[in-house]
């Protein structure tokens, strides 16, 4: 695997509008420009007041003070205020200058030429000072980090409409066989639904990538050249699925076996997977996954994802994991590192503990239920309950 993200790069930057950025990942720091606020502002409707005026109001002795005029959010005119005076403000209000303190309307009887204070505030009390939030030069993001909503609101609140993004890979679904028929039909003899070709799309569009599924391609070598050679003018990876091993019909191998570096590997229950660049040192990177559905979903765990991460310029590349005590003892195939699916909760005092679902061959049912991919060691032959396992935190919302 470190091997396979050595020699790639994320896919050159380009300049985005701040909403079309959203999903993507940042090419280089953000720095803003001015504080956030701009400006002293009324962050709650009341009286900008001087506080020295009213510090003494108790509610059987008022502090009376003339309102010489109302301020609204789109008042751009600066005012200064004289002893014993106060403006009436809305919230986003520009403060008038020498006024330190907003008084709430519940605190007042509320006039309009004249208002009585009853009860003090502290000083500062509904003011947001210019840079309270954030400093004039701070870094907003850092490279690597997603635009998220939150982000493009603090980046529009600084006044920055542009920034500068890995564009989200273009990632190209094949499934390949003979015996592939598509979805809304039951399996007969000698068939099988492609249901790989529609997971792994979802799968690299929940990675943050434009997933595309060309859909089924048979096994017939100048049809899936063909397709594979049109299909690099618009994708940044490939992703097969189907024909990986070494039986009679596993076509994709043997196609591919000059571009692609096919490895049997001791990873359960996807044994064999494909990498490559297809086309040449400058064409486009693929990876073959297994034809079984769950051993699939599990190589693009292991291979696809990664690649679009890093294609994408996240940071980092891999699943988050922790460490979790196991609930029952589960056996694991002896040489090969499981890939098990599981589903982890965590404690009320702190930890984690994880129940295993159905792997191996009914790996696939077990994903549907997994929010953990609970990883076995090639040295593991039986975990017990009450062990610390390691487990990748699957985050279903990306």
């Amino acid at each position: 695997m470190a091997g396979v993200l050595r020699g790639l790069r994320p896919l050159p930057p380009l300049d985005l509008e701040i909403t079309a950025a959203h999903g993507n990942v940042l090419a280089e720091d953000v720095v803003g420009p001015g504080p956030v606020p701009a400006f002293d502002h009324a962050a709650i409707d009341g009286y900008a007041a001087r506080f020295d005026d009213i510090s003494d109001a108790q509610p059987g002795r008022p502090v009376r003070l003339s309102v010489v005029g109302d301020l609204v959010a789109s008042s751009w005119r600066p005012v200064r205020l004289t002893p014993g005076t106060c403006f009436s403000v809305a919230a986003g209000a520009l403060m008038p200058v020498s006024a330190d303190v907003v008084v709430p309307p519940g605190m007042t009887d509320q006039g309009m030429a004249a208002v009585e204070v009853y009860h003090p505030t502290k000083r500062g009390h509904g003011v947001r000072r210019a840079g309270d939030e954030l400093p004039a030069g701070a870094v907003l993001a850092r490279a690597g980090a997603y635009v998220t909503p939150p982000l493009v609101s603090v980046l529009a609140a600084s006044g920055i409409g542009h920034v500068v993004v890995r564009p989200s890979p273009r990632v190209v679904v094949i499934a390949t066989g003979d015996e592939l028929v598509d979805v809304g039909r039951a399996s007969q003899p000698g068939q099988v639904v492609d249901a790989n070709s529609h997971a792994l799309t979802a799968a690299a569009a929940e990675a943050g990538a434009h997933a595309y599924r060309v859909g089924i391609c048979d096994d017939d070598p100048e049809g899936l050249r063909g397709l594979l050679d049109d299909q690099m003018l618009r994708a940044d990876l490939i992703i097969t699925t189907g024909g990986t091993g070494t039986g009679p019909g596993d076509m994709v191998r043997r196609i591919l076996s000059r571009q692609v570096v096919f490895s049997d590997l001791s990873v359960y229950p996807c044994s064999s997977l494909g990498y490559g660049m297809f086309g040449g040192s400058n064409g486009v990177p693929i990876v073959c996954l297994p034809g079984d559905p769950g051993a699939a979903l599990i190589g693009f765990e292991v291979l696809a994802r990664p690649v679009i991460q890093l294609l994408a310029g996240a940071d980092p590349v891999f699943r988050p994991s922790v460490r979790a005590h196991l609930l029952e003892t589960v056996s694991s195939p002896s040489g090969m590192r499981e890939f098990r699916p599981a589903y982890i909760t965590e404690r009320r005092g702190g930890g984690y503990t994880v129940a295993p679902l159905a792997g191996g061959p009914y790996t696939l049912s077990g994903l549907a239920d997994a929010n953990g991919l609970m990883v076995l060691g090639e040295k593991v032959i039986s975990a017990a309950a009450g062990s610390t396992v390691d487990v990748l935190l699957l985050d279903r919302r990306r």
